[in-house]
């Protein structure tokens, strides 16, 4: 077998150990039980899109494998479900079809998104008192108050014969990385709390904690 295909037919994940989106990945990846192989994006402030494994968003994390680069976390953990066998019960964004569910979905994701940008600005070393990043910071601050008021309910509404969710996976990711990178205090969040200390207990959390590379 060619040298080629035997690095291509072992999936390399391109990310961060230190960052929320890369860990969904991971959390898939541990749960599907599938091997890879792990690339460091090093400079975030990088503009060459080869760095992050082709992606012209400049932005992880990002899969190659033997059928091509998958572009973001969704994409990256539809294709490591594609690659288990067997295949477990995945409660995928599109099958939330109600308003709480979906909601609920929209908001991590875009905290996740808000957080980073608010990482980023921090890193370029924009001011606090920046329009701009105090309406982010004021967005942040109002979404996780939501998903703490709606948490209950939410979590009961999932499907009970599930084996996993994008939205429990996305959830544990953005609540445990507020308090890694110190953006927001977590401390007053129960409900988050109660669920994030549960979901923890699955070995896929131990085997993806968040750490700085070296």
């Amino acid at each position: 077998m060619p040298a080629a295909f035997e690095e291509l037919a072992r999936p390399v994940l391109i990310g961060r150990s230190s960052s929320h989106f890369t860990r969904v990945t991971r959390i898939f990846a541990a749960e599907m039980r599938i091997d890879y192989s792990f690339q460091v994006v090093r400079d975030l402030m990088s503009s060459n899109a080869e760095d992050y494994g082709g992606n012209p968003a400049l932005r992880i994390p990002v899969l190659r494998t033997s059928r091509g680069v998958w572009f973001g976390a969704l994409n990256v953990c539809r294709e490591l479900w594609r690659r288990s066998s067997p295949r477990p019960h995945v409660v995928w964004p599109e099958d939330l079809d109600e308003p709480l569910l979906a909601n609920a979905q929209e908001l991590v994701l875009q905290a996740m998104a808000t957080e980073v940008s608010l990482i980023m600005a921090g890193m370029a070393g924009t001011s606090d008192s920046n329009a701009h990043h105090a309406k982010q910071r004021q967005g942040l601050v109002n979404m996780m108050s939501w998903l703490e008021e709606h948490a209950k309910p939410v979590l009961a509404a999932l499907p009970p014969h599930r084996d996993l969710s994008f939205l429990e996976v996305t959830l544990f990711c953005l609540v445990t990385h507020l308090e890694f990178r110190g953006v927001l205090p977590t401390a007053s969040y129960s409900e988050l709390n109660r669920f994030r200390q549960q979901f923890a207990t699955r070995a896929s959390s131990g085997e993806t904690s968040y750490r700085f590379d070296t």
